[in-house]
């Protein structure tokens, strides 16, 4: 066994000998992998080994594809048959509401160049005669969907590393992780010591146990998963004989249930309700190659679903029945990516669906790994999107939850129960009493609306119960006055002598006066956005930066790398321990005026001022900015004083009208100043001159800031889209992100987000269309559950388009 390598993958399934190929596959064969057993031990070998490019998130979609394509390159290249069988496929739907669903999937993969199509029941029936038409209402057809041999497959991948000069040693069990103060890691086996640069954590069901070694507790669980495989069905040998194909893979949602061919029968598996975790404290050692207890009765309900469903099932035997663990993220999505706080410790576990996302998960590791950038927007996959409120008791109801629901629809307006609440703000209750129906984003309940008593969200895909409210939510902001809570935003404190030169590396723009905000966009070195930020300057070396929320894990992991060594830069992710409340409206100064001797006035506090103030009696600091374009004013608070502030501001406001409002209703608002959003306008995808950020790129300045080689390159040559705002006749729907912008009738563009603006009255959509074709005015339209709804254009912000009201 070597002594030292570049970088040792820990786990010998489908994904770790991915990633081993990957890393080879891009020059780095100083690699080994060790596993401690055979290869495909844990979940890779009882898998059932089928594959789809179909994803509800795009860009995980587009690592599927590239997962898929690839098996044909790694058969050939590595001389080891995988089994493939390319079927094709169907999504099927029971019921209206799953087949508008279907229509949202399918127009996602219209711009991605994915060849699905709607399909009628009797069309359906057609092409697999095993299902009943009258028990579904729609199906989509994937053509790029099929099945394989997970053994095959996962040696296809781990020959052609060892073909590259990687060398992979079996039944070497890894016992512990020693990180040196070089930064390189002592791997100690059973078998001896291996130093390397790099650990990646493939351990698959045992990836908590992998990272317990360095103090990581992963978000991740195991749940017991069960098929079955038939006997032989004189059904489908007959299509097989008529047909001269085998029968397609279908995925049957409202049934819970896929079947595939398997030899001369069916295999059909469920994602059951009544879901059971496996071994949800630690996970043996000893488990191998071993299947876990029958349990029929578990999964009965979901059967006779399928049994309904699918006729021919009635009628014959089981040969076979396979209960085996495989592990799941709160979420459903694989864990990728460098670990916070960690140097050169990798993750790669929590992958589900190996086969569908085993080599773009490999891919964009390996990227990242050599190149320092995983090459797509990995966000969804990204192990940072979880902060230390993902603990083992959360991660078990969550799972649980996902698993139980894996084939249930996520309505846009569903907030899903499980773990909640967690994290609560001082005011939770207040907020609560007034009739606020929350959300949970980064763990943390954030008010989503406010309904009235006797009213909740009904889910759909088109507007709902909420509409009027939210309506007049945005319309008392811009009438008179309105308060949100923002304690869900990021906040970061950037202190110390070196401070501003760093901030100065970090962002893009010039840095402010004392006293004063600006908006602050953050690039990679490829000049792709990665983050966008308020920027506070609050006194010499006293910086407050603020950012989306969710990104908090993300954005801290990349500042964390750029830190410089000399201490002169004091960084801390502030959390809660800092809450927030924002007012807008034109009433907003007159409000804030009656809590503090200041003066507020536009003169004395203009436009992006930020100052610690008295308010009340309470200390804090008031920057004088709003998402909603509106004057008003982000309050932030230590948490004992943010119950005082509510009720203060509640009071003063009550002269005014003041009324409380949610996220949905700054959504509205925010649409009609064609502002974007992180994580949707704005993401690693787009550089700053695509999105309209670039007048905050200030390229100009001295400081060598990261990206700014390529910011200029993209001001030079105009980069390839650019960001527009689209009003669409929409009667009783709206977008809500990733839908196709047609113009002539051919796929141009993507929507990133949108929804109704009640202000305005009218339905929005921003997204993103090829400069060549962005000032067009005619020709435009936007897919919608199916329907292309004609758009038009919209130049100029539907609010207040000079920002006089914001300023003034």
């Amino acid at each position: 066994m070597k002594s030292h390598a570049r970088v040792v993958v820990i786990g010998g399934g489908v994904v770790g000998c991915s990633v081993l190929y990957h890393l080879t596959k891009f020059g780095w064969s100083d690699a080994v992998l060790v596993e401690r057993s055979e290869l495909t031990s844990g979940s890779t070998w009882h898998a059932a080994g089928g594959m789809h490019t179909i994803n509800g998130d795009p860009n995980v979609a587009r690592l599927q594809k590239y997962t898929v394509e690839l098996y044909k390159e790694i058969e050939a290249y590595s001389g080891q048959d995988i089994g493939l069988h390319m079927t094709s496929g169907m999504m099927l739907a029971a019921t209206k509401d799953r087949f508008d669903w279907m229509k949202s999937i399918l127009a996602k993969g219209r711009y991605m160049g994915l060849e699905a199509e709607l399909l009628t029941p009797k069309e359906a029936h057609a092409l697999m005669p095993l299902l009943d038409p009258d028990q579904f209402v729609g199906a989509v057809y994937d053509p790029v969907e099929g099945h394989l041999d997970p053994y095959g497959t996962t040696h296809a991948y781990a020959k052609s590393a060892k073909k590259n000069g990687a060398e992979i040693y079996l039944h070497t069990k890894v016992e512990d992780l020693v990180q040196l103060p070089d930064g390189t890691w002592r791997v100690i086996t059973n078998k001896g010591e291996i130093v390397a640069e790099h650990v990646v954590n493939c351990g698959g069901l045992w990836a908590r146990e992998i990272g317990r070694m360095v103090g990581l507790e992963l978000p991740v669980l195991a749940m017991e998963h069960m098929y079955l495989i038939t006997e032989d069905m004189p059904e489908v040998i007959e299509f097989n004989r008529t047909q001269g194909r085998e029968l397609m893979h279908c995925v049957d949602f409202d049934g819970e249930i896929y079947i595939r061919q398997e030899r001369n029968g069916m295999l059909m598996g469920t994602y059951e309700k009544a879901c059971r975790p496996w071994s949800p404290l630690s996970t043996p050692w000893d488990f191998g190659h071993e299947l876990l207890a029958e349990d029929l009765e578990r999964i009965t309900p979901e059967l006779e679903v399928g049994f309904r469903h699918f006729p021919a099932f009635n009628s014959v035997g089981i040969r076979k029945i396979i209960n085996g663990p495989f592990t799941f993220s709160p979420d459903g999505n694989p864990l990728v990516g460098p670990v916070r706080g960690m140097t050169n410790f990798w993750s790669a576990c929590a992958v589900m669906a190996g086969f569908s996302q085993g080599g773009g998960v490999g891919l964009a590791l390996a990227n990242w790994m050599i190149h320092g950038d995983p090459g797509f927007d990995v966000f969804a996959m990204d192990v940072s999107r979880y902060g230390d409120y993902a603990t083992l008791g959360y991660t078990n109801a969550k799972v649980r939850e996902n698993y139980s629901r894996r084939f249930s629809i996520r309505y846009p307006n569903e907030e899903l129960p499980a773990a909640r609440p967690l994290l609560t703000t001082p005011i939770y209750d207040r907020l609560k009493a007034a009739g606020a129906v929350f959300g949970a984003s980064y763990g943390l309940e954030q008010p989503l609306w406010f309904a009235p008593e006797g009213t909740e969200d009904r889910f759909s895909w088109r507007r709902s119960t909420d509409f009027d409210t939210v309506g007049a939510e945005a319309k008392a902001v811009r009438a008179s006055v309105g308060l949100m809570e923002t304690s869900g935003f990021a906040k970061y404190a950037i202190r110390g002598s070196g401070a501003e030169a760093w901030l100065d590396r970090m962002l893009t723009p010039r840095m402010p006066a004392a006293g004063r905000m600006t908006l602050a966009p953050m690039l990679k070195e490829d000049g792709k956005l990665i983050g966008d930020f308020i920027l506070g300057k609050l006194g010499e070396g006293d910086f407050l930066l603020i950012g989306s929320g969710i990104a908090e894990g993300y954005h801290m992991r990349w500042f964390e790398r750029h830190l410089p060594k000399d201490g002169s830069v004091e960084l801390a992710a502030l959390g809660l321990s800092l809450t927030g409340l924002a007012i807008a409206g034109p009433n907003a100064r007159a409000v804030m005026q009656k809590l503090t001797h200041h003066d507020l006035s536009d003169a004395a506090f203009p436009f992006m001022t930020i100052r610690r103030l008295d308010l009340g009696m309470a200390p804090a600091i008031v920057g004088r900015v709003s998402y909603t374009g509106e004057i008003g004013y982000e309050i932030w608070m230590k948490p004992e004083y943010q119950r005082y502030l509510f009720d203060l501001l509640m009071e003063a406001g009550a002269e005014f009208g003041i009324r409380l409002f949610g996220l949905r209703a700054l959504n509205a608002l925010r649409l009609e100043k064609s502002y974007g959003s992180w994580a949707r306008e704005y993401r690693p995808l787009y550089g700053p001159v695509e999105a309209g950020l670039d007048r905050f790129v200030a390229v100009g300045k001295e400081a060598a800031f990261v990206g700014k080689a390529a910011a200029l390159k993209e001001k030079a040559e105009g980069g390839s889209l650019r960001l527009r705002t689209f009003i669409l006749e929409a009667t009783d729907a709206d977008v809500i992100g990733d839908e196709p912008i047609y113009l002539d009738g051919a796929v141009r563009g993507w929507v990133t987000s949108g929804g109704y603006a009640h202000a305005a009255g009218v339905s929005v959509a921003i997204g993103y269309v090829p400069k060549e074709v962005a000032d067009v005015e005619e020709g435009w339209s936007v897919e919608l559950l199916g329907v292309q709804l004609p758009a038009r254009l919209q130049r100029a912000p539907l609010h207040d388009p000079g920002g006089a009201r914001m300023r003034g």
